[in-house]
């Protein structure tokens, strides 16, 4: 078993999860110190990081670690440093970012989502440069921005960087389970455009919020169609078509007929489910006489489906068996990562597995057991090991 510096990987946690690297410039708060953290812990090991600067304050960090072991592939470790709003701090029955050790478990915003993750790929990494040499190389990459539009990964892939890899492990909270495949999301904004009018005289407008109406009963019919076309996802689940925000009118001009109502609509589709598709049915059910539509796509991130033959899984499940003694856990993520860009516009296979909860990130009183972030740093580096030399199984 390649040795993992336990302490240091717990401790470095602890010290990402006490910087609140939320964006949030308004408290000055972004994800640079804890950018910077990173590549200070980088240097120190030696590494030669590259900073880049995607938007002022969201810096991508990311390090080459040669295996000196000759030629080989070329191995990807993904984390983000960013994290998203501690909330209501009358939720929090400890400091959100006060990375409290108590009852086995490390405490605080980010926490599981994804600071130790990113701890424990780093440490894994530094673990097996001093085991000795091995084939190949790592990229060790702490990506900007993953909890918004994930503009760091978008950054990395159109700079080239993941041209030359042959394989990325993300190192998000799964609770121990392998995810080779991830929901895809399309989020659409729909504008229906009338006339406005006085509430007395509605004979003179057209009113918008009654295709709404109707707009709104024809999606939950649109679900329902996709969900008996596209039966449930053995890893992740229905199809939904989820109207979240619908907006018309003042409260404070109730008899006035607005001219312009918005609805906006989170799909979530699984693989085979071409999001073209889905956008042009719902643009076909905001058409209403009298009222103009118009429907935007604001996300569009593909359902994606790593195979588990993919030696980059293999490898994972390999040794997530070697270093737990158990037979390893397939899932699939619920939502979407920095995978799914590595993936769908990288073409780089991913494999999403890491310390913490499943359904823990974002929540009041967010943590990961000590014990989890010690042991997926050491299933990272022997996965490491096993892809870089070939010995996947």
């Amino acid at each position: 078993m390649i040795d993992v510096d336990a302490r240091g990987v717990v401790e470095f946690t602890q010290a990402l999860v006490r910087i609140p690297s939320t964006n949030d410039p308004a408290r000055g708060r972004c994800e640079r110190p804890a950018a910077e953290l990173v590549e200070a812990r980088m240097r120190e090991w030696g590494w030669e990081p590259r900073v880049y600067e995607v938007e002022p304050g969201r810096p991508n960090v990311v390090a080459v670690v040669e295996g000196g072991g000759g030629d080989g592939p070329t191995l990807m470790f993904e984390g983000h440093t960013d994290v998203v709003t501690e909330g209501d701090l009358s939720s929090w029955t400890v400091d959100p970012f006060g990375g409290e050790i108590r009852d086995g478990k490390l405490w605080g915003r980010g926490s599981a989502d994804m600071k130790s993750g990113l701890a424990a790929a780093l440490y894994a990494t530094r673990a097996l440069q001093l085991a000795g040499p091995f084939p190949g190389r790592i990229k060790v990459c702490a990506l900007a921005d993953e909890e918004g539009l994930m503009i760091g990964a978008h950054h990395f892939v159109a700079e080239g960087l993941a041209a030359d890899v042959d394989g990325a492990i993300v190192a998000e909270p799964e609770a121990g389970e392998i995810c080779a495949v991830a929901k895809g999301a399309l989020r659409l904004r729909v504008d229906l455009t009338g006339r406005m009018a006085h509430g007395a005289m509605p004979q003179h407008g057209r009113n918008p919020i009654q295709a709404v109406g109707e707009l709104l009963v024809g999606l939950r019919s649109l679900e329902k169609e996709l969900q008996a076309a596209h039966p449930a996802h053995e890893h992740l689940g229905e199809v939904y078509v989820t109207p979240t925000v619908v907006r018309a009118g003042t409260e404070e001009q109730v008899n006035v007929i607005p001219a312009v109502a918005s609805v906006f609509v989170d799909v979530r589709t699984v693989p085979g489910l071409a999001h073209e598709d889905v956008a042009a049915r719902v643009r076909e059910l905001a058409s209403h006489d009298g009222i103009a539509a118009e429907v935007s796509v604001l996300v569009d991130r593909p359902p994606v489906e790593v195979p588990l033959d993919d030696p980059v899984v293999v490898a994972l499940a390999g040794a997530h068996r070697a270093v737990t003694g158990e037979e390893p856990v397939y899932g699939g993520v619920p939502g979407s990562t920095d995978g799914t860009v590595l993936t769908h516009w990288g073409g780089v296979p991913s494999v999403v597995y890491g310390p913490g909860g499943k359904w823990i990130a974002h929540q009041a009183d967010e943590y990961v057991e000590v014990e989890e972030i010690v042991r997926c740093a050491r299933v990272f580096a022997e996965a490491a090991r096993r892809f870089l030399t070939g010995s996947a199984s």
